[in-house]
């Protein structure tokens, strides 16, 4: 899981996801919820190693500004903690609070073809 901060890190993050699927995960710092999910998301990709698509996240207090582009340029409403799948520069599909987890991204991911 790597973090972004800026907008360019953003644009780059939609130029991968031309070339397969990107995760990008929103994250409070301030929230157990959201701790509890960026676990499970970190967990997910320990198991499915190198097989896993890229992970991003934006720490959604610290980067404020970046959220709010990335929620306004994907059309997905902003919750924390949350995860977007992306796609050719869209987002295919999100969850949210308790929806985060090894197997709905796993589902997500296979209905969607992507890995895994």
């Amino acid at each position: 899981m790597r973090e972004i901060t800026t907008l360019d890190e953003f644009d780059a993050v939609l130029a991968e996801s031309e070339m397969g699927p990107v995760l990008i995960f929103k994250h409070s710092t301030r929230c157990p919820v959201s701790a509890a999910a960026h676990s499970r998301m970190q967990a997910w990709e320990r198991v499915l190693g190198e097989m896993a698509p890229p992970v991003y996240f934006v720490r959604v207090i610290e980067s404020r500004e970046l959220s709010n582009e990335i929620a306004v340029h994907l059309g997905v409403k902003h919750q924390s903690p949350q995860v977007i799948l992306v796609r050719d520069g869209f987002a295919l599909w999100n969850a949210s609070h308790g929806g985060i987890g090894g197997l709905a991204l796993d589902a997500a991911l296979h209905e969607l073809g992507g890995r895994p």
